[in-house]
């Protein structure tokens, strides 16, 4: 464990610099709170309404299904870059790896999760 010590050592130093400097701003920092602080700021101008309102699950649904696919494709650049010296046993893997993202794409196309309205 000798190895980790430095990065456990830099760690703790970016956690002290860190809180430092929040310690710091609260402590030093100006504080006069006023009504026109307060108020949401969106570019310059007035909020014309006050945020509010759900998004509808299908919105949180398609975000995840894009991160879950995103990232698991995202194995594909590694693989094609040792691509040759892997042989075919490396090649019939991605095959069973695609087949599985395809298997869960065609399943959550056909329960619906990627149509936007219905």
């Amino acid at each position: 464990m000798r190895e980790y010590l430095g990065i456990l050592i830099v760690f703790a130093i970016a956690a002290a610099i860190a809180g430092g400097f929040i310690l710091l701003t609260s402590l030093l920092g100006p504080k006069n709170p006023s009504l026109a602080k307060q108020q949401p700021f969106e570019c310059g101008e007035e909020p014309i309404m006050r945020p509010g309102g759900r998004f509808p699950v299908k919105f949180y649904l398609l975000a995840m299904l894009f991160i879950l696919f995103d990232i698991e494709l995202v194995f594909l650049f590694p693989w094609a870059v040792v691509f040759r010296s892997l042989g075919w046993g490396g090649y019939v893997e991605m095959l069973l790896f695609l087949a599985v993202v395809v298997l869960g794409f065609v399943y959550a196309w056909k329960k619906g999760a990627l149509e936007w309205e219905r």
